[in-house]
């Protein structure tokens, strides 16, 4: 491991730098859209079973959602707005993971490229045979780089896509959420 590392030279950092910030990226939006931070079982029950509003509350998506709707008293169109703005903060840093997912293997690619002319720049031009050292580094730049590249990126483009599904997923759970707000408001004031 550590000669695979020690072999990416210098780009070893930016790589890094990626796998770090897709490790972070990864594990935050897990953690924050854990169902109790979305859309509480408790909530959801008093909404979509007793056909009743619960308290608003500040620590989940559809909490904020009630929120919004206690104090502002909104519209069918103003309640749906907002029920879309929280969504797009369940996205928040997604478009960083999709950079790593690019960046990785570009990274790994230019090192690639640095390796190879550093194998075709220690050639002899009497002999035309590349120096035995130059030649084994070089080449050790090239793979280790792409390696490391797509190990960082491949990963990241897993969890990029269970993420976004679970996005999707919840964002359509809060829709029909925001819909049946908007259907016991309505009955209630009629």
């Amino acid at each position: 491991m550590n000669d695979l590392i020690g072999a990416c030279g210098y780009f070893i950092y930016p790589l890094g730098f990626c796998s770090l910030l897709g490790v972070f990226i990864i594990i935050e939006r897990l953690w924050a859209l854990r169902p109790g931070r979305v859309i509480p079982v408790r909530i959801q029950n008093e909404i979509i079973v007793n056909d009743t509003l619960p308290a608003g509350e500040a620590r989940s998506v559809a909490g904020r959602i009630l929120l919004f709707h206690e104090q502002r008293h909104p519209d069918a169109d103003q309640l749906k707005a907002f029920g879309k703005m929280e969504v797009l903060g369940m996205e928040r840093g997604m478009f960083l993971l999709e950079v790593v997912i690019s960046a990785a293997p570009l990274v790994g690619l230019l090192g690639t490229v640095v390796g190879l002319v550093q194998v075709f720049s220690h050639v002899s031009p009497d002999t035309g045979i590349p120096e035995a050292g130059a030649f084994v580094q070089g080449v050790a730049m090239a793979l280790a780089t792409t390696v490391v590249g797509l190990v960082i990126a491949i990963p990241c483009l897993v969890f990029n896509a269970y993420i976004n599904r679970r996005i999707d997923t919840l964002a359509a759970r809060l829709n029909v959420l925001v819909e049946r707000i908007v259907y016991i408001d309505q009955n209630r004031h009629a």
